[in-house]
Parts: C-alpha cells; structure tokens; sequence
C-alpha cells in the first residue's frame, strides 16, 4: 500500500475565466476515507440547519411571551423623567457619539422600541418616540434594518422634519467642516466618528452597525443598569471616602507613634547628658 498523502500535487487547468484550484490525488483508501467523511459532514448541516429552524421557532415563541413585559416596562419607564437620555449618556457606546445639542434634545425621548422581524435573522427595526419638541416635527423616529439572505444588507430611516433654525445634523456637519480647515482643533470628537442624528442618518454598512448592535443587544434588554450608573458610582465614592479616611486615622496614629519615639528617644539622651556631668563632677571632687 502506498504511502498518504505520498503523490504529489498538481495544478489542474481551467478555462481563464474560472479560479483555479489546487487538485490532489489520494490513494484509494484515503479518497474512500474522505468520502466517508464528507457524507458525514453533510449529516451534520443537515441537523445544523434544523437546530436553527428549532431554535428560531423557540425564539420567536418567546419574543412573543415577553412582549407584554417590555409594553408594562415602557408604561413605567415613562413615569420616570429623563429616563432615557440618562441611561444612553450613561452608556459608554452610546455618549461616545452625542453631541451636547443632541443630548439635549433626547430630553424629549419618552420611548425606545425594538423589534424584531417574524424571520429573526431577516432583521429588526428601533423606535425612537419624542414629546413635543424644538427640533423636529416628528412624533416617531424609525429606523429598520433589513439583513435577509435574499439581496444585500440595508436600512432605511424615517425622513427627519426638522424645524427652521434646529436641524442637529446640518450643525454637526458643519462642524466637521469647520475642523477639517482649521485642522482639527476645538473638535469634540475625531472626524471618523458619528454624531448620534448622523448615525441614524447612516445607512452605510447596515450589517455591521454597532450602535444599533448596542441599542438592541444591550440597551434594549436591560436600560436599567444604565440608568442607575451614577447611583452606583457614588455609593463606590462613598466607600472610598471611608478608606481614605481610615487610611489617614492609620496615618495620624502613626505619626503620633513617631511623635511619642522621638520624646523618649530625647528624654534618654539628656539624662545620659547630666549622668555624664555627675561623673564628671565626682571625679573633680576625688582628686
């Protein structure tokens, strides 16, 4: 029997047009283990793309189930002021792209919604719901994003009506246009970051859009977290304000310790002082 693997490699010759690929030959045993092996495989993705058939049924059952618990969430997120706007300052993602006008127009955010389509892997859209406000006329802001196996990745966005002398987008391209002559300087941010309203605005590579990626992955189950950062921040203040004070309790007995050291270390030098005048005198006295 032959040696694996022991023929050597040869180029086989297509048509220009086509790529070339490598072509092995395989001793008999071995092509028939590799048959083997690929009838196996395809056993595989068969049960691989019926797991995901089942657990696509599985989620959509429960995207179901937890529907009414986000509504009554959102019914008492709105009882709360700032809600919103706080827990995305908060967020670390998301205030890396707010622009201090637009944080002030979140102010007006009430309600953020995100939903998936039937088909989960097909895509999913946010909503973006706003109180009267000085900026744009709009009551909901949408924007979907459609990622199917059918076509290419794309979003699309609702048509924002913004109000005269307000429109959040046209400013932060200005600015951008203002630091790029001026070379940069008095610029918040780098050039090839985003505001929030031009993100939305952005339909570039919907497919890899990590802030819609963080508002529906981990925004969007757990705002809470984000809304209490500050709370949680100063109860870690407050421990450490303990610490430091402990730590200077430790710092004064110490120094005290030293203080009370140095007294005696002194009180034992003048008493060897006047033992030594004493003897001294004693011997004058002798003679």
């Amino acid at each position: 029997m032959s040696e694996i693997g022991a023929s050597p490699a040869k180029i086989k010759k297509l048509d220009p047009s086509e790529q070339v690929h490598e072509a092995r030959e395989y001793d008999p045993e071995t092509q028939k283990a590799l048959e083997e092996i690929d009838s196996c495989q395809n056993e595989i993705d068969q049960l691989n793309e019926k797991a995901s058939e089942e657990i696509l049924k599985v989620e959509q059952k429960y995207n179901k189930l937890r529907k009414p618990n986000f509504e009554n969430r959102s019914k008492i997120i709105q009882r709360i002021p700032n809600f919103w706007v706080t827990a995305f300052v908060n967020h670390p993602q998301i205030s890396a792209i707010l622009e201090e006008e637009e944080e002030e127009c979140l102010h007006y955010l009430t309600k953020l919604d995100v939903e998936e389509f039937d088909d989960i892997k097909s895509g999913y859209r946010i909503k973006f719901f706003f109180d009267e406000n000085p900026y744009f006329e709009n009551d909901v802001l949408t924007k979907e994003f459609h990622l199917g196996s059918t076509g290419d990745p794309a979003s699309h966005s609702t048509d924002i009506k913004w109000k005269d002398g307000h429109n959040l987008l046209e400013r932060f391209r200005q600015r951008m246009q203002q630091g790029e002559k001026s070379g940069g300087s008095g610029r918040k941010r780098p050039l090839d970051l985003r505001s929030f309203f031009s993100w939305f605005c952005d339909h570039g590579d919907p497919s890899a859009d990590e802030i819609a990626e963080v508002i529906k992955d981990d925004m969007w189950p757990n705002p809470l977290q984000y809304f209490l950062v500050p709370d949680i921040e100063v109860e870690n203040g407050e421990g450490d304000d303990d610490e430091e004070e402990e730590d200077l309790d430790e710092e004064e007995v110490d120094d005290n310790v030293v203080v009370v050291e140095e007294e005696i270390e002194e009180v034992d030098e003048e008493e060897e002082e006047e033992d030594e005048v004493q003897a001294e005198e004693d011997g004058e006295a002798d003679e």
